[in-house]
């Protein structure tokens, strides 16, 4: 069957679409997560980005998607900055029977989210207390999602407490690389 251009450029739209709309709606999402942060109505931050009350909303209910410009001068108005973050992807490895995830990186947490409270696997731990991070640490790494490693595992603070962590020979194996290779860019930074 011979299709012409359009109807190529057609059906290469429509393979794009559902990316579309899914990034359209995660940047509405995150404009009614800003605006909630800064106790703000579509109205009050419409006025201060510089747009309308309604084109704002229909960015908050993915049905339009701003040029980045536009998405930065919004969360700009509503006091976030938009920012590029490494993606981080997880494998996936097996020790004795026992799944466990290692991601590809570690990024710094903000402090609430580092020393905050984590309720995991039946247990509440302090994670400003330092044997409580211990603790919480050595379970997250054998048991933890991929949600439950980027939301409660810091890059530094594992690092500082990593030759302290009860893990599994496997376990620690599978996440000495990553481990090292923080300690390398740390290294490389305090030169």
């Amino acid at each position: 069957m011979v299709s012409s251009p359009a109807e190529g450029a057609l059906r290469q739209a429509a393979a794009l679409a559902p990316d579309v709309a899914f990034w359209a709606r995660r940047g509405g999402l995150l404009f009614r997560q800003a605006r909630h942060a800064a106790s703000m109505n579509q109205k009050a931050l419409a006025s201060r980005s510089g747009t309308s009350r309604t084109t704002l909303s229909a960015y908050e209910h993915g049905r339009k998607s701003p040029t980045l410009e536009t998405a930065g001068r919004i969360l700009d108005a509503a006091g976030f900055r938009l920012a590029l973050e490494p993606k981080v992807e997880f494998a996936v490895e097996t020790a004795a029977g026992r799944s466990f995830h290692v991601p590809s990186r570690l990024r710094r947490l903000p402090v609430a989210a580092a020393l905050g409270v984590l309720r995991f696997g039946g247990q509440v731990y302090d994670l400003a207390d330092r044997g409580q991070r211990r603790a919480a640490y050595s379970a997250l790494l054998c048991e933890g999602g991929p949600a439950d490693l980027l939301d409660h595992v810091d890059g530094a603070l594992l690092v500082e407490l990593w030759g302290e962590l009860a893990l599994p020979s496997a376990v620690r194996a599978a996440w000495s690389p990553l481990v090292e290779e923080i300690r390398q860019e740390a290294g490389v930074m305090n030169r």
